[in-house]
């Protein structure tokens, strides 16, 4: 019985000292890419860059950080949702420091919820299926991107952006919902979950309740500015026909 506990706290410890490299090889390199990688790619992608202001251009290369975040992250968040949990086929540990997240962001208020199991090893498999929702995270960067070198929000590639971004949106933060909240109902009432202990319960609970209210809100701000971008140009262009 003792050499099995002791095999076990060791390989925690392993776990724990491999999650720290990974945290800090992580933010090695998504610190590489913001300050030497994306000031030359965005320099021969697009000739605005150079004329942005000091702050744009650092919001534009957080933006580019964030962007590879989210794709390295959607490589591995789909196969989430087929997993029995609590078993994640990831560590939540690979996916830290992928650059910044403003804290009344979606995101950044999602980050408490997170930050305990990635810190303390626990819900691992929770936190791995909220990752899901970066995968609307580059299309969100590409409408920012376009706005700031000037693109008109009639165009297409702006409308082609806007209606990936609002099926790709609901689709990985909207339509989960209930999958995500019956695997939550199927774990309550555990012995497992009963040695959360009520504060780990609250602060993963309180901070998904709250990421739900505001996905919700932006779900329909994202719907309403599509729809006026891309629905009212053509009443009023039937409108005017129809004058005429």
């Amino acid at each position: 019985m003792e050499e099995e506990l002791g095999a076990t706290v060791a390989a925690m410890e392993e776990s724990t000292r491999l999650g720290y490299c990974i945290v800090a090889g992580s933010f090695v390199a998504f610190q590489f890419f913001f300050s030497a990688v994306s000031p030359q790619l965005s320099l021969a992608l697009s000739r605005h860059y150079c004329s942005l202001t000091t702050v744009k251009k650092c919001e534009w290369n957080s933006r580019c950080v964030s962007t590879l975040h989210a794709l390295i992250v959607g490589l591995f968040s789909p196969l989430v949702p087929l997993t029995p949990a609590p078993q994640p086929p990831i560590h939540p540990l690979l996916f830290a420091g992928g650059g910044d997240v403003p804290p009344t962001s979606p995101l950044g208020q999602g980050i408490n919820g997170l930050s305990l199991p990635q810190s303390r090893g626990v819900l691992p498999y929770f936190a791995n299926f909220r990752l899901l929702s970066e995968l609307s995270t580059p299309f969100v960067n590409l409408r920012w991107f376009f706005d700031t070198v000037g693109q008109p929000r009639s165009s297409w590639f702006v409308l082609a952006n806007g209606l990936a971004m609002t099926v790709v949106f609901f689709l990985v933060r909207i339509a989960v919902i209930p999958s995500y909240y019956a695997r939550v109902l199927a774990w309550y009432g555990t012995p497992e979950y009963a040695r959360l202990g009520l504060a780990v319960q609250v602060a993963w609970i309180v901070p998904s309740l709250a990421l739900e209210v505001l996905n919700l809100v932006w779900m329909y701000k994202i719907v309403r500015g599509f729809y006026r971008a891309f629905c009212r140009p053509r009443e009023r262009k039937s409108a005017c026909g129809h004058g005429d």
